[in-house]
């Protein structure tokens, strides 16, 4: 459970942003969380039927899929060419209603919009790599993590199951190509446990490229080795983990961080926010700084977010405290910036073009 207390801040913030309520943060959580605690108890039934991976339809993308948005390019950006790995991508949480505990598959609406619009703004950056999987979940609402009850404990697991069971059917079809693991938010919690129970110490692990835990905290002493993975020290390291967050200046995480702090890491010991996993996407190194110049591209949306375009040379990022830390001109990304300067929502997209060439780097690292 207490990775589940850096993410009630990061989606009550994110709430807090998304519905305009920044009145909510001055008078406390307690009415969030009485307006977006699910109704009653969990019930694995509530959520539908379960997804079969042997079909399109338990899929947000896959290769053959019609209409795939992992292979959605920016305007301007052409594919000469996709390399042989296959990608297995985790969505974050997209389904904000308080109805259940746990998303339908067939959840449609907003919910629906916005599981594309991340896997077209997110995993599209690996379509260069090799070809993407991005299984459908019965994820976790929202409002289960606002809570540390058996209900909201549940529902996490229920999620995870899905997402476990959708990577074994990625692992089959993907036979014995090198593999590329990403994640964000939700789908980086999912991912920890995932490299932890299904890769780290097997077989599979001597495929595995990198694995991009992006936007949740990794303690480099308490966490890291009990997920069994090194970190990415060098832009040429495979089979390691990448992780960061982005924050702009001045960068106040103490909303998440004092609450990170107080639980224990994944091998019992403490954590420490300057011990925090940050790996800067631009230069593919550990505790690496880049200036805007080195930056390839961030991606930033038209207004009804059906298109985008790269800007190069705008953002530059550095390492520091275990926070990736914005600077130079940052182009209008859109609304959802955090308080805090958090950047939690555009961990992707202010490096989209440098996430793209650093699986590319990598893989290459790996064939040779």
């Amino acid at each position: 459970m207490c990775a589940r207390r850096f993410l009630i801040v990061i989606f009550v913030l994110t709430l807090l942003v998304v519905a305009g309520a920044f009145a909510m943060f001055e008078w406390g959580g307690n009415v969030l969380i009485k307006e977006a605690t699910p109704k009653g108890h969990f019930e694995a039934a509530e959520a539908g039927g379960g997804p079969d991976y042997t079909q399109d339809s338990s899929w947000v993308a896959r290769p053959g899929l019609a209409n795939d948005p992992a292979l959605w390019l920016p305007d301007g950006v052409s594919q000469s060419s996709v390399g042989n790995a296959a990608v297995f991508y985790i969505h974050p949480t997209t389904y904000l209603r308080d109805d259940r505990w746990n998303a339908p598959l067939d959840a449609s609406g907003d919910t629906a919009f916005r599981t594309d619009l991340f896997v077209r703004s997110q995993a599209s950056a690996f379509n260069g790599a090799g070809q993407i999987w991005a299984p459908r979940y019965r994820q976790a609402a929202f409002g289960a993590f606002l809570l540390d009850t058996r209900d909201a404990e549940s529902a996490l697991d229920f999620a995870y199951q899905d997402v476990a069971a959708a990577f074994d059917a990625f692992v089959k079809q993907a036979g014995d190509k090198p593999i590329i693991l990403a994640g964000h938010s939700q789908g980086a919690l999912h991912l920890m446990r995932l490299l932890r129970e299904k890769v780290a110490g097997r077989p599979i692990a001597k495929r595995l490229v990198a694995a991009y835990v992006v936007g949740w905290p990794i303690d480099t002493k308490s966490d890291l080795p009990a997920i069994g993975l090194p970190a990415c020290r060098t832009a040429a390291d495979t089979g390691c983990i990448l992780s960061w967050m982005s924050f702009g200046e001045p960068a106040n995480p103490s909303l998440i961080l004092e609450e990170w702090k107080r639980t224990n890491g994944l091998t019992g010991g403490e954590r420490e926010p300057e011990d925090i996993l940050c790996v800067n996407p631009i230069t593919g190194t550990q505790n690496g700084i880049a200036p805007p110049a080195s930056n390839p591209g961030t991606l930033v949306p038209s207004d009804n977010f059906q298109s985008a375009t790269l800007s190069a040379g705008q953002v530059g990022a550095r390492c520091d405290k275990g926070l990736l830390k914005i600077d130079g001109n940052i182009p209008p990304l859109g609304p959802y910036v955090l308080p805090g300067n958090n950047y939690h929502v555009y961990d992707y997209a202010l490096f989209w073009a440098a996430i793209r060439r650093d699986a590319e780097r990598r893989l290459a690292a790996w064939r040779d």
